[in-house]
């Protein structure tokens, strides 16, 4: 979890990112950033007025890729 201020809410919160299930697709996941104001009307959308999107996350993101290409890499080796 990270700090950020927020322009809706016009206050700081708290952001993490998440997976999400897809509908139909038992094992696909989207990602989303997820914000600790469960009174927003914006919540878990990502979605304008939302500032919240994943570019805040890109490193995280890159990091988890890079992680699953080398589980990926290690099993093919097994």
């Amino acid at each position: 979890m990270r700090d950020f201020q927020c322009d809706v809410v016009n206050e700081k919160v708290r952001i993490c990112l998440r997976n999400r299930p897809m509908v139909g697709l038992s094992s696909a996941h989207a990602l989303f950033v997820m914000c600790d104001q469960s009174e927003c009307q914006h919540v878990e959308k990502n979605e304008l007025p939302c500032p919240l999107n994943l570019s805040i996350f890109e490193e995280e993101i890159r990091a988890r890729q890079e992680s699953a290409r080398l589980r990926r890499e290690d099993l093919k080796f097994r």
